[in-house]
């Protein structure tokens, strides 16, 4: 059925729920996961308030980067623990849900997994759902979480 599961992820809970729930379904059918984290741009209103303090972009990047990397070793060690094949993708300076669209297709991934809510707190009213987005753009089945 499924080959290649891709999950979305941001560091929350309920991402993690996704996750697990994946996982379940990687292992029944046997396919393998792509596990994906995206960080987005840095707005330019942040980075204008910075550059006073100096040079912020690579301590920007770096921060991110760990972030990343903290989410996807997670993600990484449940998959592990599993019994999954997987696989760990951080996007960098991306619109998440484009980022999981776009990670989708380039993974050949054949199904995308994600939770409905995660940590976007009041952004989430001014831009959208993320997973919303996902579902609106994909190409290929989404499979949401609640």
């Amino acid at each position: 059925m499924y080959k290649n599961i891709l999950v979305g992820l941001d560091g929350s809970p309920l991402s993690l729920r996704g996750l697990d729930h994946a996982l379940n379904l990687a292992r029944t059918v046997g396919a393998k996961v792509t596990m994906v984290t995206v960080t987005e741009m840095w707005s330019a209103i942040d980075m204008a308030n910075a550059v006073r303090e100096g040079n912020p972009v690579q301590k920007y990047e770096a921060e991110e980067e760990a972030f990343a990397k903290a989410i996807l070793d997670k993600a990484a060690d449940r998959a592990t623990q599993a019994g999954v094949e997987f696989k760990t993708v951080h996007v960098p300076d991306e619109h998440p849900a484009d980022g999981l669209v776009e990670t989708a297709k380039a993974e050949g991934a054949d199904l995308i997994v994600m939770s409905s809510h995660g940590r976007r707190g009041m952004r989430r009213l001014f831009l959208g759902s993320q997973t919303l987005e996902v579902v609106s753009h994909s190409t290929i089945p989404v499979l949401v979480i609640r």
